[in-house]
């Protein structure tokens, strides 16, 4: 029977059978060692058998073994056991030499990040690689069980659609069957219809932009995590159970998680359940007293503002999470909600230093969207919107929502420089392979 590296412990004095691939292999005074991988981690073998020693002559890092041996405990190997008198089957043979060492620190720099992406198939097996999606696996299971915990319905929306959800241009159009399509900028629209059916609804899935922008922000195709609730009773509603929900699953996460994180040097948390609130006029005006940098006349946050106002959060109210409120309604979307004096029921949420989210209330009155479908240059009657239109049409109570990329939040919670870095297969503008 197979036992995985995360359970030798419970081996101590007996022979067992592992499985996996060679990772490592290096020479000390005549004895071999070699560390065997599987998914549960590193296991260290002794080989002092020429024989057994001489299965290994030729072949290279990802050969696939199976080996016996007799557990012992050495705190000086990894987990704190390891294998002798081993006994060794060579399953795959690997001959060829890697085209990355994937038992070292592989560089994130900047001008080696092609290089990362070439090889992903490969250097993905580096343990500190797979730690990242470990961690962002996780990410998604804590929210999807927060959000299955409040009574959420989890759907799946179309990819392949007839117009842009945010009636906007920078979509990918193809053809369909004839008929002009384009790949789903967000369930935006779809997730609105399914509150009058399920009142709250969640997804998470891709979503496309063709957004000419070369960035450590910006890819091609992202997972989205949308969220939309129905009869609320004001916009704050909205906001908080996106503060709940992000400080329940951070927490979680660097409780459950904390050795993973510590091995990728990911930056500390500081959250509370409550996250501080400032109007974006409030920033501009506290950052423009601050740096003495005119951001008067900007409609949005500047890149430098979102990272000062995170860094102030962070220092004086012990808060890496910060709400911009009282967007400017210039800013705002044709389906939210306008407010008064000239602001939108609307919020971003800042963390580490970047937006990750925009959260606000929709407009769910049917005469008012579609006055605002209008003044945005959009027909309601189109063949793309008159279904989402139908929906409001036959009522859809008081409801609002956010949505924020999964691909930039573990980027954030690892503190890794780019958002690539946190995409298994990452898509650009100069990336479709592998």
């Amino acid at each position: 029977m197979r036992i995985l590296s995360s359970d030798i412990a419970k081996f101590v004095d007996q022979t067992i059978l592992i499985q996996g691939w060679l990772h490592k292999k290096r020479l000390l005074g005549g004895i071999t060692f070699i560390n065997i991988r599987d998914r549960r981690g590193i296991v260290q073998i002794v080989v002092e058998d020429e024989n057994e020693i001489e299965k290994l002559r030729g072949l290279q890092i990802g050969t696939v073994l199976e080996v016996s041996g007799l557990v012992k405990q050495e705190d000086r190997a990894p987990g704190g056991f390891e294998l002798h008198q081993a006994q060794i089957t060579v399953m795959v043979p690997v001959i060829n030499e890697p085209p990355i060492e994937i038992d070292k620190p592989l560089s994130h720099k900047s001008d080696n990040l092609d290089t990362l992406f070439d090889n992903r198939p490969i250097g993905l097996r580096n343990l500190a690689e797979s730690d990242i999606f470990r961690l962002r696996a996780l990410l998604i299971t804590y929210i999807r069980d927060f959000l299955i915990a409040e009574d959420f319905v989890e759907i799946n929306s179309p990819k392949l659609v007839g117009g842009a959800a945010e009636g906007g241009a920078e979509v990918f159009n193809l053809d369909y069957f004839g008929k002009e399509a384009t790949l789903a900028q967000s369930p935006q629209l779809y997730k609105q219809i399914m509150v009058g059916v399920f009142e709250r609804v969640f997804e998470i899935g891709p979503a496309f932009r063709a957004e000419l922008s070369a960035t450590t922000r910006h890819v091609s195709e992202v997972t989205m995590l949308d969220v939309e609730i129905g009869f609320i009773e004001n916009h704050d509603d909205v906001l908080k159970l996106l503060e709940t929900m992000l400080y329940q699953v951070l927490t979680k996460l660097y409780q459950t998680s904390a050795d993973m994180l510590k091995r990728l040097n990911a930056p500390a948390l500081v959250l509370k359940p409550s996250f501080p609130r400032y109007k974006m006029s409030e920033i501009h005006e506290m950052y423009q007293k601050a740096t003495g940098h005119d951001v008067s006349q900007e409609l949005d946050l500047i890149p430098d503002e979102e990272r000062w106002i995170c860094d102030y959060a962070a220092k004086h109210l012990n808060c890496q999470a910060v709400f911009a409120t009282d967007l400017p309604d210039k800013k705002m979307k044709f389906y939210h909600m306008k407010g008064e004096n000239g602001v939108a029921r609307s919020a971003d949420l800042l963390f580490r230093g970047i937006e990750i989210s925009t959260v606000p209330q929709r407009e769910h009155r049917y005469q008012e969207l579609v006055s605002q479908m209008e003044k945005a240059g959009i027909d309601p009657n189109s063949p793309a919107f008159a279904p989402y239109v139908s929906a409001f049409k036959y009522g859809l109570p008081p409801h609002g929502g956010f949505g924020f990329g999964i691909d930039r939040l573990t980027q954030k919670v690892i503190g890794l420089s780019n958002v690539k870095e946190a995409i298994l297969f990452p898509r650009d503008i100069n990336r479709l392979n592998p």
